[in-house]
């Protein structure tokens, strides 16, 4: 137990060692707007390795996307990742929003097939002059310029996956595509993401899986999304929650709790590389770096 700790210890106070990301979405009003801006304030000096902008489903936050990444360009020293689907639009439409961000001084993008129109649980149909998934998404980034492309991984299989063999085969073909890194869907069981990594490893396929973790500020919400998305809520989990519906407060420190249980267990796992849904909201996912072993400091901006 003692060499355990000693284990953890080192690891938490090695030499920045621990890297985190975070994910923020554009906000939709003056209110939602000032809330991000809190939040981007708050774990700026934590000094991510970049911060990621989400894109709505047909570009229907592309304005408010472009806007929110260049006001993190001009106003902060965070490297923003802008996020980028292929749904419902044509090839020359996705190819100039590229060109405007590599333009503006964007060098990171998060590319994503994207869910379908209808709402995710139905079938994805491609635009017929667009590009088709991911991983020819990817492809067409990278022949537009050298951006430093991310994509999306799934512990727990997509929902449209047959099996296995087909999730890691379309791992392969965005890495083969040229993306740097996956991210992955948020997950509360730590063995599947161990499990997802020996697979992904077995393929040959090297590049960096960061785990993406969301602190659970609505268990309700959480829950509502993750039976969407195929992503599993062990009973543990729920009976945390149970009974906190109208307190708040102690919903807060629960959530913390869990949240900070599952990055140590993967540190101890021997993960260095966080990637936080911060739903726009700081004060936990600040928690949960600081006790990582992260401070704030003065960061210069590089690249992710």
């Amino acid at each position: 137990m003692i060499e355990h700790a000693n284990e953890r210890h080192a690891r938490l106070t090695g030499a920045n060692d621990i890297k985190v990301s975070f994910e923020f979405f554009p906000p939709k009003s003056e209110k939602m707007e000032e809330t991000l801006w809190q939040s981007i304030t708050k774990l700026a000096p934590i000094c991510p390795r970049f911060v990621s902008v989400t894109y709505g489903a047909g570009g229907s936050t592309r304005e408010r996307t472009h806007n929110t990444v260049a006001r993190i360009l001009k106003e902060t020293k965070l490297m923003p990742a802008a996020h980028l689907t292929c749904v419902d639009a044509t090839r020359d439409e996705v190819d100039e929003v590229i060109r405007a961000y590599w333009e503006l001084g964007v060098r990171n993008i998060v590319a994503l097939r994207g869910d379908p129109v209808s709402g995710i649980g139905t079938t994805y149909q491609p635009h017929p002059q667009g590009y088709t998934n991911a991983a020819d998404l990817v492809a067409g980034i990278r022949r537009i310029a050298d951006f430093d492309v991310s994509v999306s991984a799934y512990p727990e299989k997509h929902p449209e996956s047959a099996d296995w063999g087909v999730e890691i085969d379309n791992l392969k073909r965005k890495v083969d595509a040229g993306a740097a890194r996956a991210i992955t869907q948020f997950f509360f069981d730590n063995d599947l993401f161990e499990a997802y990594l020996e697979r992904v490893r077995a393929a040959g396929i090297d590049i960096p899986i960061l785990p993406g973790i969301v602190p659970i500020t609505s268990f309700k919400q959480t829950a509502s999304f993750s039976a969407k998305t195929g992503t599993s809520v062990p009973d543990w989990l729920a009976h945390r929650f149970e009974g906190l519906d109208e307190d708040p407060e102690t919903r807060k420190l629960v959530a913390a709790t869990v949240a900070a249980e599952q990055v140590m267990d993967l540190v101890d796992r021997g993960v260095t590389d966080f990637h936080f849904y911060t739903m726009n909201k700081a004060d936990l996912v600040f928690a949960i770096c600081h006790l990582l072993g992260l401070r704030p400091k003065s960061c210069e901006q590089e690249a992710a």
